[in-house]
């Protein structure tokens, strides 16, 4: 990627208002969002990018993220995921927008204490559509796989602004 390139897209990146970047514990320097409650209140999730604008993703398990049989639950391994397409789209995304496609395939369950990273990238960008895809891991075991497909939208003029 060309120094120009990678201005724009780190300056991407970092435009949301909502971005809030951790200054303690493990995650120090992580990024992730203060508008999405249920994103908040189900993680905390985090990421950043790196010096070659890669996205990385990562959460530290702890007992609320585990079912009834002290594994992650599958539908925490699906909201971060979720918040990994975001994350990894966000230098292209520039705007709102929303999960329209979502597939996973869940491989191998994850423990309290351990580190869920996930590396991913964009497939493809339209207009309208970015296809992206994703492993989360915990080390080099894989864990879940996912795609997903987010969907650009419009933000709607105000009533009376």
């Amino acid at each position: 990627m060309n120094e120009l390139a990678e201005t724009a897209l780190k300056s991407a990146f970092n435009l949301r208002p909502d971005l809030h970047v951790e200054t303690e514990g493990e995650f120090a320097g992580w990024r992730t969002w203060s508008h999405d409650n249920f994103e908040t209140n189900s993680g905390p999730f985090y990421h950043r990018m790196d010096e070659n604008g890669r996205i990385a993703c990562a959460f530290r398990v702890g007992k609320k993220h585990l079912n009834g049989s002290g594994n992650v639950h599958g539908g925490c391994f699906m909201t971060f995921a979720d918040y990994c397409l975001f994350a990894l789209a966000g230098p292209l995304l520039q705007g709102p927008g929303v999960t329209v496609g979502f597939s996973c395939e869940f491989l191998d369950a994850a423990r309290e204490g351990e580190l869920i990273e996930c590396d991913g990238e964009v497939t493809r960008a339209g207009g309208s559509l970015i296809f992206l895809r994703g492993t989360l891991r915990a080390g080099t075991r894989m864990l879940f796989t996912f795609s997903g497909t987010i969907k650009r939208v419009k933000r709607k003029a105000q009533a009376g602004a």
